[in-house]
């Protein structure tokens, strides 16, 4: 990517400086951390535990074959689950002050198959600061060529379908992370504005824990259970088929519904808005009022809150989305929630649908105009 994105509208700036000031004053008025508190070392507890358990539970043969198939297929969710409520947030450094319990909690990532180092740089660096902006932000760049976003982009005959196959494809999700997407990323010369330059230490940990992945959920059951070396690959598929369903479900909630923008910068690389502003229009919650999705998704749905003060712990979210939502208003921007898991699914449908069919009916349409 050879042209820099800069936002330029400065004098929008002060919706943010008030919403960090009011932010900052809660936390000081409370006497607490923007860290984790007992809640959150709890609920990492009992995902921790959940999900070792369930892996001896697999390895220890006490069950059928269809009885482990199942249990995999939670320990699939259980792994997006730790990656969303501890590793998410160490990563952004906002589970601890310490930055050793950061970095320590950070190395789970290896866990469940993806790389913390590329993570930092293509979301924290990349997707935080040039959020749904096409061509920049590679997190919105889902299956190029089966799944449109750009409306920029000319729909192709498959995409036309893609409201009907993108959420069995978002499956796939996490097998291509694990198999593909951290070494293609970082083996880039960039990833959306920043230049790649790697430490020779992450070569090693590339390579060592990826083998290390695929020896704990491959070759451990193949030497600890009676089964042969395609069940443990169908075993591997399933874990991760569950794993990408719920990641790429909650990443597109955040900001693939109806009313998110993805804005197109000038020809000078400006996006002529303040970076606070531009994540209100393209970002958005889903239920916010779920006391079970804030506790399974990590506060992930609540990314408005998340995107603007991604150092503070989400277990924080609920009480801060109050002033978030109250400042938005205030300076009259857009604060979009969707009020059930389910209504976003159906929002994010719409989407795809509109870029996708409709798109395709409409360029075939001004093409015949334009032929005659």
């Amino acid at each position: 990517m050879s042209q820099k994105l800069k936002f330029i509208n400065t004098d929008q700036s002060v919706f943010f400086a008030t919403t960090r000031k009011r932010v900052d004053t809660y936390f000081k008025e409370q006497g607490i951390s923007k860290n984790a508190n007992s809640l959150m070392w709890t609920k990492t507890v009992f995902y921790l535990i959940s999900f070792f358990s369930l892996y001896l539970l697999i390895l220890s043969g006490w069950f059928s074959g269809w009885a482990m198939l199942g249990m995999t297929a939670v320990l699939g969710a259980f792994a997006a689950f730790i990656g969303f409520n501890i590793c998410h947030d160490a990563i952004h450094g906002s589970f601890s002050k310490n930055s050793k319990v950061n970095k320590g909690l950070s190395y789970l990532f290896y866990l469940i198959g993806a790389n913390p180092y590329l993570w930092n740089i293509s979301h924290n660096i990349v997707h935080h600061t040039f959020t749904n902006i096409p061509g920049h932000d590679e997190d919105i760049e889902v299956a190029p060529g089966l799944i449109r976003l750009d409306e920029n982009e000319k729909v192709n005959g498959i995409q036309r379908f893609q409201h009907l196959y993108a959420f069995g494809l978002y499956g796939l999700a996490s097998l291509s992370w694990v198999l593909r997407k951290d070494y293609v990323k970082f083996f880039q010369k960039q990833i959306g504005d920043h230049n790649l330059k790697h430490p020779k230490s992450e070569y090693f940990n590339l390579f060592f824990y990826k083998v290390l992945h695929y020896f704990i959920f491959i070759g451990v059951p193949i030497l600890a259970l009676d089964i042969t070396w395609w069940q443990a690959v169908v075993g591997f598929f399933v874990l991760h088929m569950a794993e990408g369903i719920v990641m790429g479900l909650v990443f597109q909630l955040a900001h693939v519904v109806e009313g998110t923008d993805f804005p197109i910068p000038n020809e000078q690389g400006n996006v002529e808005e303040a970076w606070a502003n531009h994540q209100m229009r393209t970002t958005a919650n889903f239920a916010p009022k779920s006391a079970v999705a804030s506790f399974l998704l990590g506060g992930l749905n609540r990314q408005i809150e998340h995107h603007l003060f991604p150092k503070v712990c989400h277990i924080h979210y609920p009480e801060i989305s109050k002033i978030v939502k109250q400042t938005a208003k205030e300076f009259n921007l857009p604060y979009m929630e969707s009020e059930s898991f389910w209504s976003a699914i159906v929002s994010h449908y719409r989407v795809l649908r509109k870029l996708g069919k409709e798109a395709y009916e409409t360029q075939r349409r001004t093409s015949v105009l334009v032929s005659r």
